[in-house]
């Protein structure tokens, strides 16, 4: 299984937010890893090789979570060890970088709170993973 690796700029401290970061961690049966970064500044080492970039992006391709987990499920069987998604700063993210990413996912057509945009995160990383385990927690239809 590859390393979610959720990078995200600013603290999220003590909150409700980091109430449900922390319960879908503990759900999670993949490896996760945690990074946060100043508001500006603050680089993370390089990717592991194979690795895919999944930048949350408000230009991005909005899916379902089925289709999320097939893309999770299909990077897992290629062997990539590595999969980073990446929450920008409030400008978000350059051109560069979009261009760089191998998906730009975003949560829909509405602004999200930063810190509430990670639980969201999370929330869809337990799902997906749960929807290819066959565990029944995503109910479809």
């Amino acid at each position: 299984m590859p390393l979610l690796h959720v990078i995200a700029r600013g603290k999220i401290a003590r909150s409700p937010e980091a109430d449900l970061v922390a319960r879908y961690l503990k759900r999670l049966a993949w490896p996760v890893k945690l990074t946060e970064l100043p508001e500006a500044g603050g680089k993370v080492g390089e990717p592991l090789t194979p690795c895919r970039t999944v930048l949350l992006d408000e230009r991005g391709k909005g899916v379902d979570s089925e289709a999320f987990a097939e893309i999770l499920g299909r990077w897992r069987d290629d062997g990539v060890r590595e999969i980073r998604f990446v929450l920008g700063a409030a400008d978000g993210h350059s051109d560069d970088e979009r261009a760089e990413a191998d998906l730009l996912l975003s949560f829909g057509k509405l602004t999200w709170p930063h810190l509430l945009a990670r639980a969201m995160l999370m929330e869809q990383l337990y799902r997906a993973t749960s929807i290819l385990a066959g565990h029944p927690y995503h109910r479809s239809g």
